[in-house]
Order: structure tokens, then sequence, then C-alpha cells
């Protein structure tokens, strides 16, 4: 929790709290008044006490609410603006994850920390600059100006409030372990809930909609049941206090009486006892909507530290590309690659060059490999072993900026944003103009359907399911033409088209890219049998390597594949 008040405005947090000081000054001075007024101005008839210390009454009231009002203002001020900056500082460290930091959270728990648990926190901090200063304060000034008042009657006070405090911090000891299992549950809740989102499809279309829904039932009854276990333990204390305090305040109206029956002590103190046993009352109430909160802010302030203080696997790179070198344009030198806690390579000594305007492609079976490679290019992922060259320069030291503002990619799944057409293509080029947008489009053979709609103004709705896959999948492509870059990367961006619109798109990217070079990543020959070079890979190595005709004829992996998509052409046919 300290690292997170570090982020805290100090100087309006003391602000804060010094009106609170004030408000609880003059709350606790009031009863003294109050005793004073009794024993001098009521008991004796002397109006004119009456009204001194009435006015003095009324005075230290009206700075008591208007230093509660600005306690209130200033407070809500800072826990707002810290948790606006908590956050910005989670989104900010999440879009600067690579892979894999994102193997490490789910995403779920991760919406979860930046919304609920920055939540908590923010509502702990607020609570603090009311409450946590003032709590003491009502106890052991209320203890203390009563004391003054009577020693006799306070006796009981100092034997009941250690006790209600050990039971406070015993019940905080109990509960804050619950309140950690209560936010694992909420992760999981909204991991379920959004799977059941986004695969309302597959759910309906094998008709598993009460399985779903038993699997996020148990998981609600799991949260709830951690829920009334704690909330249960915490509502203990508020009326056991009240009951304590009730008793003592008995205690102290029997003896007072009795006191008073005898000459020893005047109404007035009385009087004045009582209303400290009342802030005293408000001070242990204070404690225990604290002690219901410490823990929830404590779980969560750690939960978010864990996002903000996990170091970065990839660490930024300090220098920019040369634009001109004798080198090949990218060079993989022996690249293996090692998920974190597995026990074998995924990519196992990877060397191949590409120069400029050359294309290569890269064709396996499922799970060869493909896809990881093309991540370690874009340095999703670090390599294991060897060296990723651009033009000399290995990428591990180039600026990630630098890095990607040479690369194009299409991405496996494909990713429209809510929007607009226009909104989703211009996030590769923020400066292009409709018409640069439209020639991408027709680049991509998606200029037809998206005239036929509502143009560039095309409403893009979640994941762009109102379009069909194939449309999706050439929004997506259109994207990565419109920038301008040395490398485009396609990984498996064809596997949507038709092979006619597949073949057309393919030509216009030999014809329009001629300098630029070409990765592909494909499961199909026909989308392959161009590239200047086609790498095979099977179960993470390099098993073929060279032009279309010369792995037809020598092979073995690639006439498989081959065989395979002519035996699949024939029996559709």
């Amino acid at each position: 929790m300290g690292k997170i008040i570090k982020r805290m405005s100090i100087s309006k947090a003391i602000i804060a709290i010094i009106f609170l000081l004030i408000q609880a000054g003059c709350d606790l001075y009031i009863p003294t008044l109050t005793a004073s007024m009794i024993n001098q101005g009521v008991v004796a008839a002397d109006m004119g006490a009456i009204i001194q210390i009435g006015g003095i009454m009324l005075s230290f009231s009206l700075a008591s609410v208007i230093a509660a009002l600005l306690n209130t203002y200033i407070s809500a001020k800072v826990s707002y603006r810290l948790g606006n900056d908590l956050r910005e500082a989670v989104y900010r460290k999440i879009t600067a994850f690579s892979n894999v930091e994102f193997d490490r959270f789910s995403a779920s728990s991760l919406i979860t920390r930046n919304t609920n648990d920055v939540t908590q926190v923010q509502s702990l901090v607020e609570m603090g600059l009311k409450f946590l200063i003032l709590t003491p304060i009502y106890l052991i000034g209320g203890i203390y100006l009563s004391f003054r008042l009577s020693p006799a009657l306070t006796s009981a006070y100092l034997i009941v409030v250690p006790i209600l405090l050990g039971i406070a911090f015993l019940i905080f000891h109990f509960t804050n372990p619950l309140f950690e299992k209560m936010q694992t549950s909420i992760d999981n809740l909204n991991r379920i809930f959004k799977e059941g989102l986004t695969g309302i499809k597959v759910i309906h279309a094998f008709n598993k909609e009460e399985t779903e829904y038993q699997r996020y039932e148990a998981e609600n009854a799991s949260y709830t049941k951690v829920s009334i276990r704690s909330n249960t333990i915490l509502n203990f204390l508020m009326p056991f206090m009240s009951l304590a305090m009730s008793l003592v305040t008995i205690a102290i109206t029997w003896f007072g009486a009795g006191f008073i029956d005898n000459g020893s002590m005047e109404i007035g103190t009385l009087i004045g006892v009582t209303a400290y046993t009342s802030q005293i009352l408000m001070g242990v109430a204070l404690l225990t909507n604290i002690v219901s909160s410490i823990p929830r802010g404590q779980v969560s302030a750690r939960r978010i530290n864990e996002v903000l203080d996990l170091p970065l696997a990839l660490t930024d790179g300090t220098q920019e590309i040369t634009e001109e070198s004798a080198a090949p344009l990218l060079t993989f030198d022996h690249v293996s690659f090692r998920y974190e806690g597995a026990e074998k390579d995924v990519l196992e000594a990877i060397s191949f060059t590409v120069n400029q305007g050359e294309s290569l492609a890269i064709i396996g079976s499922t799970g060869s490999g493909k896809t990881t490679l093309v991540n370690l290019l874009s340095r999703f992922y670090t390599v294991s072993t060897g060296t990723i060259s651009l033009s000399g320069q290995n990428i591990n030291e180039l600026k990630e900026s630098s890095l990607r503002n040479l690369i194009s990619l299409v991405p496996q799944k494909n990713t429209l944003f809510f929007g607009t057409v226009r909104d989703n293509l211009l996030l590769a080029r923020p400066e292009a103009t409709d018409e640069q947008i439209w020639q991408a489009l027709e680049l991509a053979k998606a200029a037809d359907f998206v005239q036929s709609a509502n143009g560039l103004d095309t409403a893009v709705e979640k994941n762009g399911d109102n379009f069909s896959g194939g449309q999706r999948q050439r929004l997506c492509l259109a994207r990565a033409f419109l920038k301008e870059a040395a490398i485009y990367i396609f990984d498996d961006s064809f596997s949507a088209l038709d092979f006619k619109t597949d073949a057309l798109i393919q030509q216009n990217l030999r014809l329009n890219f001629q300098q630029a070079a070409k990765i592909i990543v494909a499961q199909r020959i026909a989308t392959v049998r161009n590239a200047n070079k086609i790498l095979v890979m099977n179960e993470g190595k390099i098993v073929g390597y060279g032009t279309h005709e010369e792995l037809a004829a020598t092979n073995a992996v690639y006439q498989e594949i081959m065989q395979s998509q002519t035996e699949e052409k024939g029996a559709a046919a």
C-alpha cells in the first residue's frame, strides 16, 4: 500500500488532514463546553455565562462543519485523482507488455485490476483521509477529555476500548485472506462471462447454454459463499461494539447518578462524560468501517502493484535502424526459442535471410512454429539463443518504435475495433488521405463491399462482427497495405479468402510492393508458390528451403502438403 500512497498528492493530503484535525478538535471540545455551560450557567442561573459559552459552542460547531466540508472535498479530489492516475498507469503498463507478460495474466484479471481493484484502493484512501486519523483522535481524545472531567467514570473506557481494538484487529486478521479469495473469484467470474459473450455463437451451436450457466453459477456461488463469510465476520464487530459501549454508558450513568446524589459530582460533568461516550462510540464505529475497508484495499493494492512492478521481459533498445546497409534486410541466425517453463524449444536453429524486394513464404503443419517465428521478428517474444538482424543490426538493440515502424503486420487473428472503416485503417497510417485508404482497399479487394455499404464511414461493430470472416480479413489486409513499411508480414492472412480473391491479392502484392520484403505464412500451396523462397517447417525445425519447383521435386514434407491439398480438391470436386 505504501507504493500506492507515494502516488498521492502529499501536499493536498496534508491539507485534508489539517482540516480533519480542526474538525476533530472542535467536536471534542464541545462536550467540555456543554458541561461548563450547565455547571456555570444553567445550575447557577447565570444567563451571561450561558450566552457566552453558547456563543463559543456555536463558533466551534461552525468551524467543525466548514472543516468537515473542506476535508470531504479535498479527500475526494485526492482519492479520485489517485484512482485516475492508477488506471492510467496500469493501462500504460499493460500496453507495454509483450506476449510473455500476457501469458502470466489473463485478460479478465487485468480488467478487474484496472477497475474493481483501483476502485477499492480509491475508496480506502478516501476513507483514510476522512476517518483513519479521526478514529484515534475520537478514541484517545474522547477518553482524555472525559478523564479530565471525571477520572472515576472514565475508568470503564480504559477497560473496554482495548478489548474492542483487540477484537477489531483479530477480525482483520481473519478477513484479509477472504478478501483475496473474493478478488480472485471476481477474476474468474469476469473470465467466464467474457468467454460466454465472445463464444456465444459456439455455445448456441452446440446447445451448451445450460452447461455454461452451470459453470458461471458454480463460480458465482463460490464468490457468494466467501462474501457472506467475510461480511458476516465484519458485521459481527459493529453490534458487539455497540453493545459494549451501551453497557459502558449505562454504567457511567448509574455511577454518575450516585456521585451526583452524594454531592461529589455536578450534573453538567455527567452530561459531558455521556457526550464523550457518544464520540468514543463514533470512533469505534469509524474503526469498524476502516477495518472492513483495509483488507479489501490491501489485497487490491497488492494486485495493482503486481502489474505495475512486473519487470518487462523485453527491454527497449537504444538504437535507431540504419537505413542503408550492405547486409541483408532480414537475417535469422541460428535462432531458437523456448516458452517460459517449457521443457523443449519450439523453434530450433532457424537460419535464413530475406533481401529487400524478396518474398519469403513459410509453410508447415499446424503447430510447426510458423506464428512463433513471426512473433519473434515483431519482438513480441525475444529469442532464447541466436540473433535476428535487420540491415545487420540486432533487433534486441533497436528501439521498439523504430523496429515496428519498419514492419506492417496482419496477425493470425483478424482484429477490428469499434468505430468505422476509416478509423480502423487510419491506425496504420494516421495521416493517410481518403484516396490512399481507397487504394489500400482496392489492393485488398475490399473496396466493393465497403462502397456498397456506407463507404469509409461504414460502421464496424465490436470485433468486426458485422462483417464476414473474409471481409474482416480483407479489411485487415487493407490496413497493412496502407502503411509504408520495409517488411510486410502476413500470418495466415489469406485463409478465409477464396482462391480467386487470394490470387488477385497476391498479384497486387507482387506488383505494388516490389521494394518491400514480404513474409507470408500460409497453409495453401497456391498462396506460397510464387514466393522467391519457401521455408518448410516441421516441429519447430526447417526441413526445406527453396523455390516451389525445387521443393515440389525434392522435399518430402512439401510433397505431402501438396498431395493432401490435391486430394482435398479432388474430393471437393
